[in-house]
């Protein structure tokens, strides 16, 4: 965490408006992204949060699959969120809000949303702020809403392990460590979700990222 409550998205390795440029090249973003917006499966009329939401990559593919939903991608950088407005193809396509994930539900309304989403956000987080953000998502769902979370998550070869490295020196090895270690099924279970499973994983220049789906009970 930085001064300002949060970690810039790119952390320590580059400025923030090169994040679409660095993510896509580095990360096989449009796959693990299809991924996530598959298990996402988004419904008319539904209200799905995406937490963390950053330049708007999955809130803006969510609106383009079901443009009857009603998408809010909620962050606390203004600065990411210009670059999500910046990509918007139309205005009103998405609900953007600033704010932190640890206050998700208190901005929202606890119990509003069919579906929290998150990406690549908990591994810049402290162990704390990893779990008060899952805390805060679980409260913002309706009972038997689903939560899909895409994040670096368990490392399970050498490769990937250096391949980490550099997630590491960019967003500090305390906040990403747990999440290299496997912590994020445990945090999620720990949080109240049920059904918690990885059901995807995806091997990138950066470490391997997991698509990890669960419901509240």
């Amino acid at each position: 965490m930085t001064t300002t409550g949060f970690t810039p998205a790119l952390g320590r390795f580059a400025p923030t408006r090169h994040y679409d440029t660095v993510i896509g090249t580095l990360t096989r973003e449009r796959l693990w992204r299809s991924l996530a917006a598959m298990h996402i499966a988004p419904r008319p009329d539904e209200t799905i949060v995406d937490i963390g939401c950053g330049t708007g990559s999955l809130a803006l593919l969510l609106a383009r699959i079901e443009p009857r939903a009603r998408i809010v991608g909620l962050d606390p950088d203004p600065e990411v969120l210009a670059l999500a407005r910046r990509k918007e193809p139309a205005a009103g396509t998405v609900d953007w809000r600033v704010g932190l994930g640890d206050a998700a539900a208190d901005l929202l309304g606890a119990g509003t949303a069919d579906t929290a989403v998150s990406s690549l956000v908990l591994h810049q987080c402290p162990p704390a702020m990893k779990r008060a953000i899952l805390a805060q998502m679980f409260a913002l769902l309706r009972p038997g809403g689903r939560l899909v979370i895409a994040d670096y998550g368990l490392q399970r070869t050498r490769a990937m392990r250096l391949a980490f490295l550099g997630v590491q020196y960019a967003d500090g090895r305390a906040n990403t460590q747990p999440n290299a270690e496997g912590v994020l099924p445990d945090l999620i279970a720990g949080a109240g979700f049920t059904t918690v499973r990885e059901a995807e994983l995806v091997p990138t220049l950066t470490g391997s990222i997991s698509v990890y789906t669960a419901r509240r009970g």
